[in-house]
């Protein structure tokens, strides 16, 4: 498995552990996530700290996770953008779209500050 999921109270981090999210590993995230979906996930941070490089696969993962969240009234944030990764997300416009963090901490914190609300 090229993923570490790690279940917390009110949320999952999804640790990425291969330097790249393409079509070779894409598919299973997305397996993985709709299995959250159906476990009642309704946070998700995707960790995507080793990844340095992702291509259209993979930001339809990060998508689909996304949607996940949304259609569950939960929250989705990715963290850990590398440069190249960064460069991408923001090419493609999904910086306007998704919450983004530097640290799972960061988006834990987050997640905590939303849930008070």
């Amino acid at each position: 498995m090229e993923f570490q999921v790690i279940n917390k109270d009110n949320l999952s981090v999804i640790k990425v552990l291969s330097s790249k999210l393409d079509t070779n590993n894409a598919p299973d995230l997305k397996s993985e996530l709709v299995v959250l979906g159906n476990e009642n996930v309704k946070n998700i941070i995707l960790d995507v700290s080793a990844c340095s490089y992702i291509d259209s696969s993979g930001l339809s993962s990060i998508l689909v996770a996304n949607r996940l969240c949304e259609d569950a009234i939960g929250t989705f944030i990715l963290c850990g953008l590398q440069p190249d990764v960064e460069h991408l997300i923001r090419l493609s416009m999904l910086h306007t779209v998704l919450l983004i963090t530097k640290t799972v901490e960061e988006a834990e914190e987050l997640l905590a500050k939303k849930e008070k609300l």
